[in-house]
């Protein structure tokens, strides 16, 4: 099915993306008649009550929008909770595990049982996770899958930990969600791209359209700072996305953090790939019942808005914050350096009949084929006081960044 196919939203839901639609452009109106794109793109997606992330639409799995790895196979937590292992035990007894946005619990499920099993569990498994409604989803489905004793672990955060903490901090397809300034050069200038109303507000014709101006000294820097790192200058009208405050939201999200790893996991590409001169609108993109939706200004609150990592960035701010880089690869060399042939022969031995045997067997292909998951996915961790580097022995990519 062809993204322009897709079945129009019910009712209720035309219902609820109108409402969101109309707080946006009274907020644009309030304004003075534009929003930069990454204020667009935050109400979108976490304006409270309605914004994507924020109401109760179902967003994960084959009925969602888009399917993550930890909904995908329970493989994929259990080959991260087997790189975090060393780590947990170099720490000790006080570590803490930090999920920054838990998704629909899959994750924490699997990599509570993994740990476990591996004698490496947390003092406390932490969920940083800003959306009331998949906090409670997250605490139904952990409260009914996982024994006792490893849900009395799991607490959820309304913020980053700010006392002292050791341990691990881990981050599935959660940079790709944060709001994104988006840039075009216009006769040499850097010009930030806004958002404003076109059309009659509560009318058949209001929609949403892009508008330029002049781009703030933040991300004017920012861009100027990756342009002298290319083969060439930015052409004229040139568009894209410069994360310029993540290194902000990286010293903010590690909070207290004293000695430990993060690991991050998206999909993106390093900074000579993500500027390519043939690139040049960008890697912002929606997703709506698994496929991708071209305007990103349709149905607000229906659909996921994204924008994929700039790896290089992330290297730079997670050493910015004080951690040594402790590797880069693909998400298949990451899952197949972490016991991913173990982890299947487990699950396997533990399948019920053939068919599931099969269906693992399709899994681990989805989590790290090249045509799927394998090579668009990528994995960075990093390390302060702890050894985390033997996880990317296999296949790394630092040298691209």
């Amino acid at each position: 099915m062809a993204a322009h196919t897709l079945p129009m939203p019910g009712a209720d839901a035309q219902a609820h993306s109108a409402q969101l639609r109309d707080l946006i452009a009274e907020q644009i109106i309030a304004a003075g008649g534009s929003l930069p794109f990454w204020k667009f793109m935050e109400l979108a997606l976490y304006a409270p009550g309605l914004g994507y992330y924020s109401a109760g639409a179902h967003k994960f799995g084959p009925g969602g929008d888009f399917t993550t790895a930890p909904e995908l196979s329970p493989l994929f937590a259990a080959c991260v909770a087997d790189a975090l292992t060393p780590v947990l035990r170099q720490i000790g007894s006080e570590a803490v595990f930090m999920e920054v946005g838990g998704g629909s619990g899959a994750f924490a499920e699997t990599a509570l049982s993994k740990l476990l099993a591996n004698d490496a569990l947390p003092a406390r498994y932490a969920i940083l996770e800003p959306s009331a409604d998949l906090r409670q989803r997250q605490r139904q489905r952990l409260q009914e899958r996982l024994p006792p004793l490893l849900f009395q672990l799991v607490e959820w955060l309304d913020g980053p930990i700010q006392d002292t903490w050791n341990g691990v901090l881990f981050a599935n397809e959660v940079i790709d969600a944060l709001p994104a300034p988006r840039f075009v050069i216009r006769d040499g200038e850097v010009m930030e791209e806004h958002v404003e109303v076109a059309g009659r507000l509560h009318d058949d014709s209001f929609h949403f359209v892009r508008a330029e101006r002049p781009a703030d000294p933040m991300l004017a820097a920012a861009v100027r700072n990756v342009e002298r790192q290319l083969p060439q200058p930015f052409a004229d009208g040139y568009r894209s996305e410069a994360l310029a405050q993540l290194p902000y939201w990286i010293q903010a999200i590690v909070g207290g953090m004293g000695d430990g790893a993060m690991l991050f996991i998206d999909y993106g590409y390093a900074r000579a790939e993500y500027y390519l001169p043939e690139r040049d609108d960008g890697t912002v993109r929606a997703f709506r019942q698994h496929h991708v939706v071209d305007d990103v200004f349709a149905w607000p609150g229906l659909q996921d808005i994204t924008a994929s990592v700039d790896f290089t960035a992330l290297a730079e701010a997670g050493v910015g914050a004080g951690f040594d880089l402790a590797g880069y690869c693909s998400q298949a060399s990451f899952l197949i350096g972490n016991r991913l042939e173990q982890n299947l022969a487990l699950a396997e031995s533990r399948a019920a009949d053939d068919v599931a045997r099969h269906n693992l067997r399709q899994q681990a292909k989805l989590l790290t084929l090249p045509s799927e998951m394998g090579e668009r996915f990528q994995a960075m961790g990093f390390q302060r006081g702890v050894e985390l580097g033997a996880a990317f022995l296999l296949g790394d990519l630092s040298h691209r960044l």
